[in-house]
C-alpha cells in the first residue's frame, strides 16, 4: 500500500475512533432531577429537636439521587445543579427551612410569627457547585412546623451542568 493510502487508512480509523466515542459521550450524559413533596397528612411539627425533612411523595426521581426515606440528594456526579424549596405553613407556630450542602447553611427562609397570622408562604432557591457524593437537604429546626398536605411543601433539584 502507498503511503498515501496508509495515510487514508490512519485517517478512517482515527474517524471511526471519534466517532464511538462521541456516541458514548452522547449516550452516557447523566440525567438528574427530582421534585418531591411532604404529605403527612396536615400540620408537620413543631418538633423538640431539628430535623431533616423527608419529602416523602416524590413526583420526579431520574437518576435516583433523591432519597425519599432519608431527605437527602447525594449527587451522583460533579456538576452544577439548581435546588429550590417551597412551604406553607401558619398559626400560632413559626416556620423557617434551610437548605445544607455537607452539613453547611446555604440559604434559608422563614416566617415571622404575629397575632393575626393565618398563613405564611416561603421559599428560597440556588445554584450550587457539587462534588459526586456531595449531600443536599431541607431542615427545619426545633419548635417549627409547615403544612404537609394539600401539595403544599415541596423540595426539588437538577443538574444544569
Amino acid at each position: 500500500m502507498s503511503d498515501l493510502g496508509q495515510s487514508l487508512y490512519a485517517m478512517a480509523e482515527q474517524l471511526i475512533a471519534l466517532e464511538n466515542r462521541l456516541k458514548t459521550l452522547e449516550e452516557g450524559k447523566t440525567k438528574v432531577a427530582f421534585s418531591a413533596l411532604i404529605e403527612t397528612g396536615g400540620a408537620y411539627g413543631p418538633f423538640k429537636t431539628d430535623v431533616t425533612l423527608a419529602f416523602n411523595k416524590v413526583l420526579t426521581n431520574i437518576g435516583g439521587a433523591y432519597d425519599s426515606s432519608t431527605g437527602v440528594f447525594t449527587a451522583p456526579v460533579t456538576g452544577v445543579y439548581h435546588f429550590s424549596f417551597f412551604y406553607h405553613a401558619g398559626g400560632k407556630h413559626k416556620a423557617r427551612l434551610t437548605l445544607f450542602k455537607n452539613d453547611k447553611k446555604i440559604v434559608k427562609s422563614s416566617n415571622h410569627q404575629t397575632g393575626s397570622n393565618t398563613a405564611d408562604n416561603g421559599g428560597n432557591a440556588v445554584v450550587l457547585q457539587l462534588q459526586q457524593g456531595d449531600k443536599v437537604y431541607v431542615s427545619m429546626p426545633e419548635n417549627h412546623h409547615v403544612w404537609a398536605t394539600s401539595i403544599s411543601t415541596s423540595f426539588s433539584g437538577f443538574l444544569l451542568s
